[in-house]
């Protein structure tokens, strides 16, 4: 049973089934749609045309999205996230279609979205089984992918104890190599031979990113096995922060990226839509509640009704972040900013409510139209900050790798208000590199969730 599920997948593997489904759930989508409209499955040659357009561009789509590609470890969220990304530019560009040829008084706009929205839920629901099945069958031993292991014992032990402890995933020990010194060639070839009579579909190099001659040399030795190669880098053991790392091509040679922000190309572009869409949003919302709150400060206290200062950006870039002042005017030193304290003198009565709840910080929403700001991301720290806590915080500038934000993931996890200790501020970069990380639309979703229903009432705020 588990030979013959293994043949299945890989003589059949997604790269060849799904863009088939895909044309299926099309199809399928477009009929029952139409039969739902009207009532029966003849459709006429112009709503084939369509449906025959939103298949090319599904596949297409796709494949240049690497939506094809083997998706044995992606997440779920991960798969239906990218596969509602490709429907809604496929939709777009049928729809531009149809308005731009003066066709649209030939279709039914009924039709044109139900065909979408089922296809969508098709594709996505088969998406869903498979993975699930494919999980569980993995979990019971089936359709597995045999590795061996080559590396020193600890490396060895580090990647056997990850491998079991992702089951889901189908990786078995097929064996291992434990490397204390240079293999010599005879070595090598025993290694060699060894692999041959596992069975084992990978090799998985588990060596120090120092090791290139040793890495040559097993790669040299095994030019004439099939078998996958994959290097799992080790990194001397040094407890460093990588951000979204991956193996990427730049100018025909491989680069390993350590630390590279994952909101770019397409994700810069459906950041900016979120921003642009719920920042326009929330700006018609809260403006009534914004010029009431300026009438207030400017009858409690005399002053500006906006603080206004600046703040580190993406990649270092200064620029002016607007808040609802919420002290008295007062002078700092030159070069420094004192935070807020607990019954601090400067805080106005107004002042404390606006922080408390977080009113204080609406006006960075015309930041976010402006583009130099995210209504997600790490909280933007006064420039002062910055220089202190940079060489007391590892990693702490790769927090500039994106926009700052309204809200973020360490706030929403309860890290919010003065950051008085270096365990605090330390707690707060981990929180916004891990959200830099693993960033998605979902996540920002998530976050906003969790913002309006717990992030805007600060308890630690003065």
């Amino acid at each position: 049973m588990s030979q013959r599920i293994k043949g299945l997948t890989e003589r059949y593997p997604a790269q060849l089934i799904m863009p088939v489904v895909d044309i299926l759930t099309v199809i399928s989508g477009g009929l029952l749609a139409y039969w739902s409209r009207f009532g029966d499955f003849n459709l006429p040659e112009r709503f084939v045309l369509v449906v025959a357009l939103l298949s090319l561009l599904i596949v297409v789509l796709n494949s240049a999205f690497g939506a094809y590609q083997r998706w044995r470890t992606k997440k779920i969220t991960t798969l239906v996230f990218r596969l509602f990304l490709v429907w809604l530019i496929a939709a777009m560009l049928v729809i531009s279609v149809i308005y731009f040829t003066y066709s649209a008084h030939r279709y039914s706009r009924l039709w044109v979205g139900l065909s979408l929205a089922l296809s969508f839920f098709f594709a996505a629901g088969i998406r869903v089984f498979i993975q699930l099945f494919l999980r569980h069958i993995r979990i019971k031993g089936l359709a597995t992918k045999s590795v061996f292991l080559i590396g020193p014992g600890e490396n060895i032990t580090s990647v056997g104890k990850n491998m079991r402890g992702s089951p889901a995933e189908g990786y078995v020990l097929a064996g291992i190599q434990r490397i204390k010194n240079k293999l010599s060639t005879d070595e090598l070839s025993r290694v060699a031979d060894r692999i041959t009579e596992s069975g084992a579909q990978e090799v998985w190099l588990c060596m120090s990113i120092t090791c290139a001659n040793d890495i040559r040399d097993i790669i040299y030795a095994l030019r004439n096995h099939t078998v996958e190669l994959r290097f799992i880098p080790d990194f001397g053991g040094i407890d460093i922060q990588l951000l979204n790392h991956r193996v990427n091509e730049i100018a025909g040679l491989y680069s390993i990226d350590l630390s590279v922000s994952p909101i770019s190309g397409v994700a810069r572009f459906v950041k900016r839509l979120e921003d642009l869409l719920v920042g326009s949003l929330i700006c018609l919302l809260i403006s009534p509640i914004c010029l009431l709150i300026a009438l207030a400060i400017k009858l409690s206290s005399p002053g500006p009704v906006l603080f206004k200062q600046y703040r580190t950006g993406v990649n270092g870039a200064n620029f002016k972040v607007y808040k609802f002042r919420s002290m008295k005017v007062h002078q700092e030193v030159s070069g420094s900013v004192t935070q807020a304290t607990k019954g601090d003198s400067r805080i106005t009565p107004i002042g404390n409510f606006l922080r408390r709840t977080s009113l204080d910080e609406l006006p960075q929403f015309f930041n976010v139209i402006q583009g130099r700001m995210s209504i997600v991301g790490p909280r933007p720290h006064a420039l002062a900050h910055n220089e202190y806590y940079k060489d007391l915080v590892e990693s702490y500038m790769k927090r500039h790798k994106v926009k700052p934000g309204i809200t973020g993931w360490a706030q929403v996890n309860g890290l919010r208000g003065e950051t008085d200790t270096l365990d605090k501020m330390e707690k707060r970069v981990q929180y916004d590199l891990w959200y830099i990380d693993n960033w998605s639309l979902w996540l920002d979703m998530k976050i906003i969730f969790l913002t309006i229903f717990k992030g805007f009432i600060n308890k630690n705020a003065y």
